[in-house]
């Protein structure tokens, strides 16, 4: 399994070889050979992105018949915006929006994405209300992170 998810990766890489803004996330194979991509991009992965890659990774893997008589699906889409950052590309694109930062031990720190580098974060939170609102500006090592997921205001 691991074998063709490098196989399906490859192949990917090839589609995104012209289109550097794009970059695929992950790649799952279930054992009912449903194959589900994640992919993102710099300022966002339109649909007609997915079912051009969709379109075109699905003849690539037919050419190759890795299944057989097709027995496969392909899922191609974008994470949700619920699915928790990966990537240190995806914190980049991030950088500016609220997200919550879930650790080990189960605390969790909600604030605003200020910066990234290869080794951490800085968040910024506000503890407390009105005048008595204090604003932290934290560095977080990436390997102090269980998860980060980007938070939607209404």
């Amino acid at each position: 399994m691991e074998t063709r998810i490098k196989e399906i990766e490859a192949l990917i890489q090839l589609l995104l070889a012209e289109e550097p803004t794009y970059f695929l996330v992950s790649v799952f194979i279930k054992p009912t050979n449903n194959i589900k991509i994640f992919m993102d991009g710099d300022t966002g992965f339109p649909i007609e992105k997915c079912v051009k890659i969709n379109r075109q990774l699905y003849s690539l893997i037919e050419e190759k018949a890795w299944y057989p008589e097709g027995e496969f699906s392909l899922e191609v889409s974008s994470p949700g915006i619920d699915e928790p950052l990966q990537l240190l590309r995806q914190y980049q694109k991030n950088i500016g929006r609220s997200v919550a930062v879930a650790f080990a031990d189960g605390s969790e720190k909600i604030g605003n994405l200020l910066a990234v580098t290869p080794a951490d974060i800085l968040l910024e939170t506000i503890e407390g209300k009105g005048k008595k609102a204090v604003t932290q500006q934290l560095v977080i090592p990436f390997n102090n992170i269980k998860t980060t997921t980007v938070q939607i205001k209404f």
